[in-house]
């Protein structure tokens, strides 16, 4: 009767757990701009349903963390199409999502430990990547991705000038 309770408890845990066993990856470049006042931009990377491009989930939130009383959070609201998705709602610093603006160059980040990501219920959705720089502009560029991964995907898009290249690679 133990053996056959703790199989059966064995079972359910496996069933309830996340479907999570992708390897995900996201490389983004942020190019050099030949301009007289340069500001790192901020940049946010969230999931939507590819249906109605309704929020998912957030994966990554980059800003000025290192201004007094959290004052890098005001501009924020400068990457429009995030902030009025989710970034409205949020108490910052979100906790695993954050982190310090980043130099220009190529930067990879491992989507595998997204807690978002793990609770995606299947089906198809886009990556959406958005870039806003303080006296630039602002970019938003989008990679759409099957969940859960079944087989290699991989999705490319590139920027005009706030973003260069971006890469969305999954591997089940």
């Amino acid at each position: 009767m133990k053996l056959s309770y703790s199989m059966a408890m064995g079972a359910a845990a496996a069933l309830a757990a996340p479907a999570f066993a992708a390897d995900a990856t996201l490389k983004l470049e942020l190019p050099q701009l030949s301009v007289a006042e340069y500001h790192k931009p901020y940049v946010a990377v969230w999931v939507e349903k590819a249906s109605d491009q309704g929020f998912a989930s957030n994966v990554a939130l980059w800003y000025d963390l290192k201004k007094r009383d959290n004052g890098g959070a005001k501009w924020l609201k400068d990457m429009r199409t995030w902030w009025r998705k989710s970034g409205r709602e949020l108490q910052t610093p979100i906790d695993g999502v954050t982190a310090a603006t980043r130099a220009p160059g190529e930067h990879v980040i491992g989507l595998s430990a997204a807690k978002g990501l793990a609770a995606l219920p299947p089906g198809n959705y886009q990556l959406v990547v958005e870039a806003a720089r303080e006296n630039g502009g602002r970019e938003v560029v989008r990679l759409p991705f099957d969940w859960p991964v079944k087989a290699p995907q991989t999705a490319k898009a590139q920027g005009e000038h706030e973003l260069g290249a971006v890469a969305l690679e999954l591997k089940p």
